[in-house]
């Protein structure tokens, strides 16, 4: 009897909602955008496209932004909203070009 309380009041502080992640999408398949919605979406952000997939039920755009950085975008599949955008930060032409500015201000002394 102590333990089916437990588990129940254990239920009640944590909703089945909280065990779902936010940031995935759950449509029928029936409501989607066509995926080359998607394309235009991408187009229309002037993002270079490598590719679009299906992931937690979302749209997932992997390519690059107008700068030429590095993104990934979690679109989802009935509105085509911008769910999450994030750019990766271990993008190696950044990386490089701090350690260039680096090395340059040691070799100008600018290193305090």
């Amino acid at each position: 009897m102590k333990k089916t309380l437990t588990i129940l009041g254990f239920l009640a502080v944590f909703p089945a909602g909280v065990a779902r992640a936010d940031d995935d999408c759950f449509v029928p398949m029936a409501d989607w955008q066509p995926r080359d919605a998607v394309a235009q979406l991408a187009e229309k952000n002037r993002w270079t496209v490598r590719r679009i997939k299906i992931d937690d039920g979302c749209y997932e755009i992997n390519g690059q932004d107008a700068e030429g950085r590095r993104i990934e975008a979690r679109i989802h599949p009935a509105t085509l909203q911008v769910i999450k955008l994030k750019y990766d930060h271990h993008d190696d032409r950044y990386d490089n070009h701090d350690d260039d500015r680096s090395r340059r201000d040691r070799e100008a002394g600018d290193n305090d």
